[in-house]
């Protein structure tokens, strides 16, 4: 196993795995997030019910390690790959028909894992560390700020180029895209790069406005 990891399909494997398991992350953090809306009594006890489950418990430590494993094997990949042809490339892709952000995957990952750094110190340690009485408050502080709110905005849109590209590709590399399937995938990707980022930013857009 060891072995596999250190080839240059079981980086790409275990980039693309890891890559979907954020993805499902997402959706799931975009479903609790989206009980902003209903107010402060639903989105507390949201946090509350995340903050106490066992199994979210559990899949934390899995999700750093997931998200550490990505950003690690999109590096090497990266490196081994301008270092191969002399160009910087995510996968093996003809520049003249690959879309802009399959071109610059790494940049785009760099800028939202910056952007999920600031994510995390502004709301995951503090709820963590100084057990926030109410969530929903921190939240409303937050997107109040401007420069918060643009950061933010941003890094949706970061977000959004990388999973256009990063969605279909991860099943092509794990076999599961062909001719046909890799339309319905890139289709699907599109939905997916649309779906999270605009979601997230309704939520930011709606507390800065209102």
């Amino acid at each position: 196993m060891k072995g596999f990891a250190k080839t240059s399909i079981g980086k790409k494997l275990f980039m693309s795995i890891s890559g979907l398991f954020l993805i499902t992350f997402l959706l799931v953090h975009l479903s609790v997030n989206m009980t902003l809306f209903l107010g402060k009594e639903a989105y507390n006890q949201a946090v509350e019910f995340m903050d106490t489950n066992p199994m979210i418990q559990i899949m934390q430590p899995l999700l750093a390690l997931g998200f550490l494993l990505h950003i690690s094997y999109s590096f090497v990949i990266s490196i081994q790959n301008r270092k191969a042809r002399g160009v910087e490339r995510y996968a093996v892709v003809d520049n003249n028909n690959s879309s802009w952000a399959s071109r610059n995957m790494l940049a785009l990952g760099i800028f939202v894992f910056a952007f999920i750094t600031v994510h995390l110190i502004d709301f995951f340690l503090p709820m963590k560390t100084t057990h926030v009485a109410d969530a929903y408050e921190l939240v409303v502080s937050r997107f109040d700020l401007w420069y918060v709110a643009a950061c933010y905005l941003i890094g949706f849109i970061a977000l959004g180029f990388h999973l256009h590209h990063a969605f279909w590709s991860a099943f092509q590399t794990l076999g599961l895209s062909n001719e046909l399937w890799r339309k319905r995938l890139a289709r699907m990707g599109d939905i997916v790069a649309i779906l999270l980022p605009t979601g997230f930013a309704c939520i930011n857009l709606y507390f800065f406005i209102f």
